[in-house]
């Protein structure tokens, strides 16, 4: 064999088959294309139909372990999908009995966007051992580990794998400055090592991380602690290759690839060019290539499925802005779809100059799931609703639970400003809490099984429902045939997809007009990164055009004097706080509505009679909807 002065071995003498070396340090490698890969390129709506194909390959292609599960899968799941999260992780299991399972699991939030109470957490972490999860990638979006002590304790206790996890933000372009700095992440990094953790992962939710400073946080790390270093960072600025390699010349021990067809953009770095840059090294992963491009080209069969969701409307495949506005690639995409929603996008702009001060206001706190959609909510609604900057008019139910505590503790403090506006009459107390969140909160397991006991099944069901209440009981009505799956929630097959991208060719093409029969077809077309809108005559199509995804509501426009309330914000009905009859005062909450995963209070404006109700729980509601009609004093 012959190798360079680099130690590398020189390709024209190896036999792929039967000269390659065993690496003395083999970097190990978790793939993520089945989690956080389709998560972060087409809004977690990769479907079990789609992974199985392919579910028995990745199990012999020799990675140190496969994440299957987490994050936003099981609401999406549950939500969009019509599928059991439960059953998913069952169904893989059968298929990939060897590979050890990971999954992302919120801390205290489990896998919702809220803290949840002890006996929450115990039973949704005990149900996913049982389900078939090995390890357990534990964070906290404050990177307040006292979040992760009801997790861990079940873990251990089933002597399942602990990965503690620091989120790694900043806020300017590099490590440094007053806040995120080298010794911010160094005493992280020891707090987790004093819980006892397995193994430690870096987690750059937003490709944030630069190739030196991740070298130079590993090097540092590798001179107090040989347990394990996990590098999860995304492509989002274009620096995910170039940080992984770094690190792994630091002696990183594990990094997250995702599959090719699955890479890159605000997704991750592509494991294939990892492999094949490493062969021969002392670092060489020992994964066969032919192994993994044959998965690509199954997988890569599936993507036509899931084009309509991609919502990068840039060319690029790098945006080096997000080290200037610090979002990542989900956080951002909420924010442009929430904007689009109001017709609002012009104020992207707008939203992205206030997004860092919001931020800091509310505690400097890091950006990842749940606190990223807090401040990037927060932010819209500042936005759009306030009438002078700093005003904060529409304040959602979770930046309040931020205010008092019960997210944990923050970076810096609040401003107390802020905090004054969000706790003025807030249900627990207008004093914030120092305490563990999760030791205020009153068990739910039992209050849930009593409310779904005419609908839960099981454990699985019931855990569901504790997390999420609404969209839950929904789906236990589609599981158990109490009401039929939505057309729009059901699978597509290739073959429809294929017939519906020969319709948009014919119609770009002037081959197909409508021909105004109450047939025509509007569809959203991507062509070279522009959207619009384009009307066919489908044959196959409904005779009437079906309203999207949500229930008609009426226009509030002759309502408006009454003091009636609208929706100001597209999003579900989570609860309507008063009946028919009831007398309202100025301020009373009348209306709770989630947008963008987000809990808003919709408040009377005048005192009154509720006089008729027009929404009901779960209803699906679109900007300027009418809610509520209210009768005021006269």
């Amino acid at each position: 064999m012959i190798y360079d002065k680099h130690g590398v071995l020189q390709m024209t003498e190896l036999n792929f088959d039967k000269d390659r070396p065993k690496a003395e340090n083999p970097i190990k490698i978790n793939d993520v294309s089945l989690r956080d890969g389709h998560q972060s390129l087409f809004a977690t709506r990769g479907r079990t139909e789609d992974m199985l194909p392919v579910a028995e390959m990745i199990d012999e292609a020799g990675y140190h372990s496969v994440e299957t599960w987490g994050g936003a899968t099981f609401d999406t799941m549950h939500r969009f999908l019509g599928e059991d999260p439960w059953e998913r992780l069952r169904v893989l299991k059968k298929h990939m009995p060897k590979t050890p399972f990971s999954m992302l699991l919120r801390g205290q939030n489990v896998v919702g966007y809220r803290n949840y109470a002890d006996d929450v957490v115990q039973s949704f972490v005990q149900r996913s051992i049982d389900n078939g999860m090995d390890i357990f990638r534990c964070f906290d979006a404050l990177n307040d580990f006292r979040n992760f002590e009801t997790a861990a304790k079940v873990i251990k206790d089933n002597k399942k794998h602990l990965q503690g996890v620091v989120c790694y933000t900043l806020n300017q372009p590099r490590l440094g400055g007053e806040v995120y700095n080298m010794e911010y992440y160094i005493n992280k990094v020891k707090d987790l090592l004093s819980f006892g953790v397995d193994s430690i992962c870096i987690k750059d939710m937003a490709g944030l991380i630069a190739p030196y400073d991740i070298y130079n946080l590993v090097r540092e790390i590798k001179t107090f602690t040989d347990t394990p270093i996990n590098l999860h960072t995304h492509f989002t600025s274009g620096m995910g290759d170039l940080a992984i390699f770094k690190a792994i010349e630091a002696g990183v021990d594990i990094v997250d690839t995702c599959i090719g067809p699955y890479a890159y953009r605000t997704s991750h770095a592509a494991v294939e060019p990892l492999i094949m840059s490493l062969l021969g090294t002392n670092r060489d992963s020992g994964m066969d290539i032919n192994k993994i491009n044959a998965i690509a080209g199954e997988m890569e069969k599936y993507i036509p499925k899931y084009k309509h969701l991609d919502n990068n409307p840039k060319y690029a495949t790098t945006d080096i802005n997000v080290l200037l506005h610090q979002t990542p690639g989900g956080m951002l995409s909420n924010l442009v779809n929430q904007l689009k929603a109001m017709d609002a996008l012009d104020k992207l702009p707008e939203v992205y100059r206030l997004l860092p001060k919001v931020r800091k206001q509310l505690g400097n706190i890091p950006l990842v799931t749940p606190t990223s959609q807090i401040v990037g909510v927060q932010t819209v609604n500042n936005v759009l609703f306030d009438s002078y900057e700093g005003e904060y008019a529409q304040i959602t139910k979770e930046v309040k639970d931020l205010c008092f505590g019960l997210y944990g503790k923050t970076t810096h403090p609040i401003d107390p400003e802020v905090q004054k506006k969000a706790l003025k009459d807030y249900p627990r107390g207008e004093e914030p809490i120092t305490a563990r969140p999760g030791s205020i909160l009153e068990p739910e397991m039992e209050d849930v099984k009593a409310e779904f006991s005419d609908l839960a099944k099981d454990i699985d069901d019931e855990v569901l429902c504790a997390l999420y209440p609404i969209t839950g009981k929904r789906f236990l009505k589609w599981k158990y045939g109490l009401e039929e799956v939505p057309a729009d929630v059901k699978a597509k097959t290739m073959a429809e997809v294929e017939k519906e991208e020969e319709l948009v060719r014919k119609a770009l093409s002037g081959e197909l007009t409508s021909k105004g029969k109450g047939n025509g077809r509007e569809l959203e077309v991507t062509v070279d990164g522009e959207t619009f809108t384009v009307e066919i005559n489908d044959p196959n199509g409904p005779a009437t055009p079906q309203f999207k995804g949500r229930k008609k509501k009426e226009s509030a426009n002759d309502e408006m004097a009454t003091g009636s309330v609208v929706a100001p914000i597209p999003g579900m009905i989570v609860e309507c706080k008063v009946k028919v009859g009831d007398e309202v005062k100025v301020g009373d909450a009348l209306v709770v509505l989630e947008a963008m995963k987000m809990m808003n209070n919709l408040d009377a404006k005048a005192a009154g009679t509720v006089k008729e109700i027009k929404c009901e729980t779960g209803d699906s509601v679109a900007k300027g909807d009418l809610l509520l009609v209210i009768e005021p004093k006269a």
